[in-house]
């Protein structure tokens, strides 16, 4: 019994579509990880300055 080629051509196609998807899956968690990493950042140069604000406001009011 003999296997059709078009048989062989689906499988392969379903095994590269599989790790394409892997592939992309990667890619996105990635720049997801590093766009949060950079709004951390933000968020936490704010809170400084807001700090420093506030020390400023206390130093002036004394």
């Amino acid at each position: 019994m003999t296997i059709p080629i078009w048989i062989y051509a689906v499988v392969a196609g379903i095994v590269i579509s599989a790790l394409m998807a892997i592939k992309t899956g990667r890619e996105e968690r990635q720049l997801e990880m590093e766009n949060i990493e950079r709004e951390g950042e933000i968020y936490m140069k704010r809170l400084e300055k807001e700090k420093e604000m506030r020390k400023e406001v206390k130093a002036t009011s004394e």
